[in-house]
Order: C-alpha cells, then structure tokens, then sequence
C-alpha cells in the first residue's frame, strides 16, 4: 500500500497559502550569495510591510486584525535574540503536518529560504513527521518536479549531519525533540573532534534557521525549552497546532466545527459504559484539586441524596468537610476529609486513613466496567470490519490505559486489561467466521513510553523483539499495520499516543481510565478522526457512514459531551459551536419505507437522475484575458528596496567565543531600481498557479497576453515577485468563473444502481426525523434548514416523493466531487392530471455558501439541467418549491 495524497484541498491550500503570503516582498537569496557559500536564512522585509502583510492574510481567513508583530526576545549562555512567531491552527486529522512541510517546499521556491528545523516535543510525534516526510517522497517530487531536498532526525551519534544540514545549499529539513537540546548536558552543546572542535549548535545559530514547531503547547512553551530555542537563534518560528496554548499572531484556523463541517474529519459517537443504580457503597473520585488563597480544596464526584432519589453529583470539599453532611448518604457516615496533599486528598473514616489520588476513584466496581468497555470494543470491532470489508478497509481499535501495571505487571504476568481482552476476544470471536481462528495474542499489541518489563522507553527504541517489532509496526509502519495481511488490529497504549500520533483506520477508541490525570477529549478523539483509506490507500470522503469514530468511555454521554464542550469553548470562547457527538446508546435502526421503495414515482425519479457524466470546458479565453487583465491594471506594485538592520556580537566568557549574530527589525533606506526580467516575471506565475492548484493549466502565451493587455509589464518588472503574487490570485478566482461558465456534461454508459441503497442502516435519534414520502422511515439530516425541509416536504400535498441523496451520489467538478441533497417527486398542478416534476434541489441557510460550495452548485446545475433535463435549484424551505 502507498499513501494516495489531494494536492488540491481548499482547506490545505489555505492555509498554505496564508503562511506564504506573509512574506509577501521578500527576495530570494542572491546568486552571489550561494557562490559565497552562505546558505542561511535571511529576512529583509521591513516591520511594517510584514505587519501589513499579516493584516491581509488575517481579514482574507476572517481572523480579527492584530495590531502589532508578536516577537519573542530571550537571553540565554551566549547572549540574546528576537525572532517572529506565527500561528496556524488546524484541527487534528485534517493534515497539518503535511501542510507545514508543503509550506516549507513552497518558501523555498519562493524566498530561497532553505534551512528548516522542525522541533517536537516527544519520539511519538518525531516518528509521525519522518514518516510523513517518507510517504510523502514520491508526491512533492511530482508536485514540485523533483526539487531536491533531504531530511534527517537529528541524533547525537551522528554529528556529521548537523554539518552537511548547515553547509547544504538545497532545502534541508531537520527533525529534533526538544530534550535533544534543552539540556547543558545535550551532545548539541558541547564542543566535539568530529567536528574539528565546533559545537553543533553553534552551527546551526549562523544559518537562522526557520523553526516549525509541532504541537508547541507540549513542552515547548515554558521559561526552560523557550530559552532553548532561542539558543537555535531562530529567523521567525511557525508554530503548528491544533489546541495551541498561547496564539501568536494567528495566520489561519480551521476549527474542530469547520472540519466537521466540511466532513475533512470522521464523524464522532459515544458509547457510554458506566456504573448504574448501585449506591451501596461510598463511592469517591477525585475530579480535582486546587488552592484558594487561604486553603486547599477539592472537586469529588460523589452519591448525593436528592428529593428524586440518589443522584451521582460533583461537590467541592476542604478540610475538616464530613461527607455525610454533604450528600446524606449512610454510606458515607464517619467520612471527613483530613487533608489534602501531593495531589491526593486524606479521609478519616472510622477507625482508618483512605487516601484517594486525583484521577482516582474508589468505592466503583472497576473490574466490572473495564469488562463491560472492552467486550463492547471488541463486539464493536468485529461488526464494524464486517460491514467494511467490502470497502477494503480494515478496522482499528485502540485501547488508552493509564497504568502500564493493568496491561503487563513487573514480572512481565498479564494485568487485568489484558487478561479480560483475551476472555472478552474468545468468548465472542465464535459469531464471527472470519475471527474464528484466530488467537487473542496475535490481534494486539502495545506500546508504553515507560519501561517495564522490556516496554518501550522514550530515550530508546527497546530492546526485547517483540518490543522492537510492536515499536516499528505502530509508529513507523502505518501502510502494513493498515493491511489485511497484518494480523494486528487492537492497539493498546498509555500516554505515549497522547498527542502527534494517529492512524486512519481507528475506528474505536476505548478509554480506560483508573488512576492519573484524565487525557482530554480533544486528545482522545485526536487520535482516530482521520478520514478512513482503503487498501489502496486512497482517503474514503464524503461518506459519514463509513468515516464513524465510536469514543468507548467510561462516563455517560452528558459528561462527556459537557467537557468536550468545554474544552473547546477554553480554546475558542464561551459559546463556541462544536462538532456534533452521537450517543451510541440513542441510535436507531432505519428501515425502507415498503410504500415508496419500489414505487414507480422512485423508478422514475432514479432513471432520470441516475447517469453519470463527464464534463468538458470550453473556455471564454479572449473574456477570460480581458477581464483578468483589467483587474490588474489598477493593481499596485512595491519596488524592492534596500535595508538596515542592527547587529550585536557579545562574547560568551564560558565558551571563550563569540555569539552569533543578533538581528532587529529591518528599515527601509532606499528603492532599487534594477528590474527583472519577462521571462523570470511568466515563470513565477506558472509557478504560483501550479502551486494554487488552478483547476485548468494556464499557458505561457496566455499569461503573456494578459500582461500586455494589462499595460502592467514596466511595473511589474520592478518587483517581478510582488506582481506574480497578486497576478496568480486574479487569475484563479477568474477562472474559475470562466470554467463554471463553460462547462458542459454529457452523459456516459455508466449510472448509479438502485441496489447501492441500503436496506437499513442505523443513526441518532436526534440526527433523525420521521419521513412519511421518503423511502426511508426515518431522514438523517445535518442542519436546521435541512430538519425544516422535511417537516415541510411532508406537509406538502403536492410532494410525492422525496429522498436525500446518498453520500455515495457524486457529480464531478473541476473544483472537486459535489453531492447534491435532494431529490423530488411533485404533482404538477399546472399540467394535465398526472403530470409530475421530477427535481432536484440544494438546501442552503443564508451566507452558508464558500466560494467552492458556489462552484460545485453551478457545475451541479448544468450536470443536471443540461445533460439530465432535470430541474435543479438551490432553496432555503420547502415553500419555494418547485
């Protein structure tokens, strides 16, 4: 299997695109320079044309406007420096690193910039970025026609590296964990004969290297790994996130809702496991622990007496509180919190000391639970892979714990994770042909950044083999752990895989939670939201059937609902939308509706919509050039120009040398006058179209065309760069329009199948709404205006029939595949008795519509009104049809 990789998604090429246009003016490193063997980064935009660049970006992604550049200014051994930050948040699963590798490729090509060090935080996230950069390989060198480049992971034993990544005068990417070098003791900062007495890292501070921080909320934004980066005496750093703690100016975001929205990520439910009705004992958990400024406190989950019975509750205690008092319960008679301490809270009941850590629980029938959650994952497992085998994908569960011990115990014995797994797996695998055979031992394995046992380390990659082979397989070896072949298919882990590793394929995530620090959310769910890949490794879209991610939690739906909630609104605000999450309890099956499945209104409707086409664009070139040509001759263009910038050299007495170079803003002194040339001017615009992924390729001769009917080519020689960027955006959201006005369908001697519908299939209760003309019970439906169609649709006696059209019903565009929503059986009143009109229609709220939305909805009008005969149109209730 290899990874299949879209060059083309609106979302990737956005943000993108966002990072680049930051640097709009910066020249590319001299020739003169390269001949001088000085191969380091370097910025010579002022302050302000980078402040004015950083607006522009920010008001085209509908970020509010930052008023000032964000720097960062650090001292440490060997002086101090100051350096640009930038933010990009993406959610999880929607790309992000091969966004910010992509960007890296496209700086260098635009900026000369070459030197870049991509900084995480653990091994777990440095294994997904090499591999990353691996899989990737064959893609860029297509997209980018073969521009070399190399990358390593930076390691100690191997110093050479670091001199062939400094010395290089091709695009070099570095990848390094932050311990590597936020140590005095780091290999990085000591003096060495393998590099004729150098220090590494001294090194590397001459080639202001560009820094891309993956995940810089994970250790790398203290007051400790800040003072280490600045040490690297960074150009500007990018800083990659999807829950970033601190923003620096934002360049671009793409929020957990927007991804949901735009189906960039699976679909999420909740399967809730807990504990019910059993209130004989003196169940405690310690949600948290905090400090007022007179005293400790705590947050317990605790049984509470209520006028409507017992009642599970969250109640804040201090010392000296008697339980019994809180919650009335006999239970807990005798109960009363001593103290508080080390992140553990004391009770004295009765005649003995209960200590109960944060994270932990007591008093609940945890064994009872995890057999539950682990006989649902596995039950869930086997009925998922059944259903998508005939897709070729295979399914992946993992298991998150939070004790090593429960897994594997010192000894290297089975803990009750796993010795329930195994029950769970032979007690069930027997209604599954497929599973029969199959042992418990060879469908999972693990890995533990901790050492027990053999288990993996993080400042090791083990040593025992079968640690060895569990490492390579998860982390390093995605497509055969994605393969049919591949016996594994349970994965199970502890924190390691909290951040910076996912994989595709998970399916379930079951988390099973007895002591420590809750994981969030956000990070479990981070885990598994990845759009599904076939055995092909080609992403399966738009189809939130198959792209369902079942969380196996052991809360109940509300609460874990509610903190999800609030994580996001910590991060975006108060009131923040979030994605919707199913509750695996409250699906329902859906059946065909036996009056409308066979009817001969849905024959007819299918016949008339079911072809598939091709399409063909014949372009307006002339209109194209012209309209193009207009808009750029109003267009401004900036003069390159000479800059000053102010340098320091302070001594560092205990290394007896120099400190690098320390640069400041930079200030205008002069313009230049030299001009470039037209041939250089036509091919940095084929090069930034290439790079926008404009949806028909542009020619020279008409690129030149439209420089001369611009009246712009004098000016635009005086900043060749500045005029391509702006050029290359007219050009694309011009033809854009050009293409929509031009294309034509014609039907081909292929269709959709009837069969394809399923004869049931299963949703929430509160995702679904009774339908009584449709040929399905029951009406998924994503949004309010969609709800309030049916319920109008329904009311209609002129509606016959109506269905929404599967996720598997594409029609091609230039800007990608469109589903469209519906389609309609209506009497036609104005006609002889029994005359009918067969519809489709797009159901949009008001402002809903982005520009490809736009694109995909004209190309679905011609698809089906031209080549179909079929109506279509785009409404916002059912009172506007027909």
């Amino acid at each position: 299997m290899e990874f299949q990789f879209d060059a083309t998604q609106p979302h990737q090429i956005q943000a993108i695109r966002s990072v680049v246009d930051l640097f709009k003016g910066q020249h590319s490193l001299p020739s003169e320079s390269i001949a001088q063997m000085q191969f380091g980064n370097h910025l010579d935009l002022t302050p302000d044309a980078l402040l004015e660049n950083l607006q522009a970006v920010q008001a085209e992604n509908g970020i509010a406007s930052d008023a000032q550049l964000e720097t960062i200014t650090e001292s440490y051994s060997g002086g101090s420096v100051t350096y640009y930050n930038f933010s990009v948040e993406m959610e999880t699963g929607t790309g992000k690193t091969y966004v910010y590798l992509r960007t890296a490729l496209e700086l260098f090509r635009q900026t000369g910039w070459r030197k870049f060090i991509i900084v995480v935080p653990s091994v777990a996230i440095r294994e997904g970025v090499l591999k990353t950069l691996e899989v990737t390989k064959k893609h860029f060198a297509q997209l980018y026609k073969n521009l070399p480049y190399r990358f390593h992971a930076y390691e100690g034993t191997r110093l050479s590296q670091v001199r062939q990544f400094v010395e290089s005068n091709q695009l070099e990417f570095m990848v390094i964990t932050v311990d590597a070098f936020n140590k005095a003791s780091n290999v990085l900062r000591r003096s060495t004969d393998e590099l004729q007495g150098e220090t590494p890292i001294h090194l590397l501070q001459g080639i202001r290297p560009i820094l891309i921080l993956d995940e810089p909320q994970t250790k790398l934004e203290g007051k400790h790994n800040s003072s280490a980066l600045a040490e690297l005496n960074p150009l500007l750093t990018l800083r990659y996130s999807a829950t970033h703690r601190h923003v620096y100016n934002l360049v671009y975001r793409l929020s957990p809702f927007e991804a949901y929205r735009q189906k960039l990520v699976k679909h999420i439910e909740v399967a809730s496991i807990t504990q019910a009705d059993d209130f004989n004992r003196a169940f405690i958990e310690v949600v948290s622990i905090s400090s007022t400024k007179h005293t400790m406190q705590a947050k317990l989950r605790l049984h509470k007496q209520q006028k409507n019975g017992v009642k599970q509750v969250i109640l804040t205690v201090k010392p000296g509180d008697n339980l019994y008092q809180k919650t009335h319960m006999p239970d807990y008679k005798d109960y009363v919190l001593e103290r508080i301490e080390d992140d553990c809270v004391y009770f004295w009941a009765g005649n003995q000391t209960i200590e109960v850590c944060e994270g932990q629980s007591t008093g609940d029938d945890k064994e009872a639970v995890f057999a539950g959650q682990i006989a649902f994952a596995i039950q869930e497992h086997f009925a998922k892979q059944a259903r998508l085998q005939a897709h070729g994908i295979k399914v992946l569960t993992l298991f998150f714990i939070d004790k090593v011990a429960n897994y594997q115990t010192e000894q290297g014995e089975a803990g009750i994770i796993r010795r329930l797994f195994d029950q769970h797996f032979d007690s069930l695998k027997g209604n599954y042909p497929e599973w029969k055979t199959k042992q418990a031992q060879a469908v999972q394995k693990a890995y533990f950044a901790k050492k027990s046992s053999g288990i993996l380390d993080d400042s090791t990659t083990g040593t025992a083999q079968k640690d060895q082979e569990a490492y390579n397989l998860i982390m390093r070896d995605k497509e055969r752990l994605l393969s049919f072949d591949e016996p594994t298919a349970f994965i199970f882990s502890h924190s390691a895989l909290n951040e910076g590793w996912d994989n595709p394929n998970i399916f379930q995530i079951c988390v099973l939670r007895d002591v420590g620090s809750v994981i969030s959310k956000r990070q479990q769910i981070g885990r598994g939201v990845r759009l599904a890949v076939n055995q092909q490794g080609t992403r399966i879209q738009n189809d939130t059937r198959i792209n369902k991610l079942t969380v196996i939690a052991n809360e109940s739906y509300t609460e874990f609902v509610k903190s999800y909630q609030e994580e996001i609104e910590t991060v975006y605000g108060k009131g923040t939308p979030v994605p919707t999450i199913g509750n695996q309890a409250q699906k329902i099956q859906v059946n065909r509706n036996k009056r409308y499945e066979l009817s001969e209104d849905f024959k007819e409707l299918w016949e008339r919509i079911k072809h598939k086409t091709r399409y063909a664009v014949t372009l307006n070139t002339q209109g194209m050039i012209q309209d193009v040509a207009s808009k750029l001759a109003i267009i401004g263009i900036k003069a390159p120009r000479i800059t000053a910038v102010t340098a320091g050299i302070q001594l560092d007495k205990h290394a007896d040398q120099f400190s690098p170079v320390v640069k400041t803003g930079a200030k205008t002194l002069s313009t230049l006058e030299r001009k470039g040339t037209l041939a250089d001017l036509i091919k940095r615009l084929e090069s930034l179209l290439e790079f926008q992924s404009t949806p028909l390729a542009i020619s020279r001769k008409t690129i030149l065309m439209i420089l001369q009917e611009s009246g712009q080519i004098e000016n635009a020689l005086t900043n060749p760069h500045d005029f391509a960027t702006q050029a290359s955006q007219l050009i694309r959201e011009t033809l854009a329009e050009y293409l929509v006005d031009g294309i034509q369908y014609e039907r081909i001697d292929e269709w959709y199948e009837m069969t394809l519908f399923e004869s049931e299939w299963s949703s929430y209760k509160d995702h679904l709404i009774p339908a009584e003309k449709s040929i399905y019970d029951q009406v998924a439906y994503d949004s309010e205006v969609e709800k309030e169609f049916v319920r109008g649709m329904d009311a209609r006696e002129d509606v016959l029939l109506y269905i929404k059209l599967p996720s598997w019903f594409l029609v091609p565009t230039p800007v990608g595949n469109y589903n469209p929503d519906w389609a309609i059986v209506l009497q036609d009143d104005n006609e002889p008795t029994g005359s009918k009109l067969y519809l489709v229609r797009e159901t949009k709220g008001v402002g809903e519509m982005r520009p490809t939305e736009k694109y995909k909805t004209e190309c679905g009008k011609v698809h089906f009104q031209r080549a179909l005969g079929v109506s279509y149109n785009i409404v916002n209730s059912a009172n506007q049809l027909p």
